[in-house]
């Protein structure tokens, strides 16, 4: 193991040589132990950004609560994470498909295979924004380990000039893009296993975040009951069975009749609902 040298050029952190080298060397077992011991700071990295977390979560319900919206911007890896997790909201919390919408630089057909040069517009991603009529109801949040990428720091930086809240989730204290947000969040996790794979540590950090920001704005809005998603899509036979066994929790009654009011009410909340109505 070494310590990352820090160059004149001010390389970000995320691009500091790895901890380890001649990974070739090393045995399977020892590989996936580094690996697993790199993976165990993320969570203390994102420990440490909660606060800003936090606010960034209090301004998005805020406007979500008069009609707002999330847009993601992202290149590559973080671009895929942030489509992931849009594409999820809507069958997890039973929401329309455009209050979480995840944009990457290239189009969709990025999110499978890399599109040249797509990141590097830094006017690309506000037009596109502007195709979904933003307003300030809504909140751009800018995805990118390093925090230099153009597309997403040129739409954060002309959001926030159009008075729209912002935020990022970036690795890099010293990048363009925690400058550019309004509110920036930060995991410094560290050099890489692999230099400069940003895919591991820093993506592990980023697909918490947006975990932690996404659930936690979709309880406020009311789209979980105790623990449960009661509003999740029934989307095929497992979340049948899931959405039944809740109902039978919560209402205690047989199983096909919990079945039965589930499938004909279509939501675990709208069953419950009914049943208490009628009753």
């Amino acid at each position: 193991m070494h310590e990352p040298e820090i160059t004149p050029q001010k390389l970000s952190v995320t691009e500091y040589p790895s901890n380890f080298d001649n990974l070739e060397k090393m045995s399977i077992r020892e590989l996936l132990i580094n690996i697993n011991r790199e993976d165990s700071k993320v969570h203390i990295a994102v420990k440490k950004a909660i606060p800003q977390i936090e606010k960034l979560i209090n301004g998005i319900v805020d406007r979500m609560k008069r009609g707002g919206r999330i847009f993601y911007l992202g290149a590559g890896t973080s671009g895929r994470l942030g489509v992931v997790d849009a594409s999820e909201i809507p069958p997890t919390f039973g929401v329309p498909g455009n209050m979480v919408i995840g944009l990457i630089a290239g189009g969709d057909s990025a999110i499978r295979k890399a599109v040249e040069s797509a990141e590097d517009d830094p006017e690309k991603a506000w037009k596109e924004l502007e195709i979904f009529n933003i307003s300030k109801d809504d909140t751009v949040i800018g995805i990118a380990a390093s925090g230099t990428t153009p597309y997403v720091v040129g739409g954060v930086r002309k959001a926030r000039e159009n008075g729209i809240l912002t935020g990022c989730v970036t690795c890099n204290p010293e990048g363009k893009l925690a400058e550019a947000a309004e509110i920036p969040v930060v995991a410094v996790v560290g050099p890489e296993f692999v230099t400069g794979s940003t895919r591991m540590k820093a993506g592990t950090a980023q697909k918490m975040i947006l975990n932690m920001i996404t659930t936690t704005v979709m309880i406020k809005l009311g789209r979980v009951k105790g623990n449960k998603m009661v509003n999740m899509q029934l989307t095929n036979k497992k979340l049948i069975e899931r959405g039944t066994r809740m109902i039978v929790e919560e209402l205690n009654i047989q199983r096909d009749a919990a079945r039965i009011l589930l499938l004909e009410h279509g939501s675990v909340r709208k069953a419950i609902e009914f049943y208490r109505r009628k009753k």
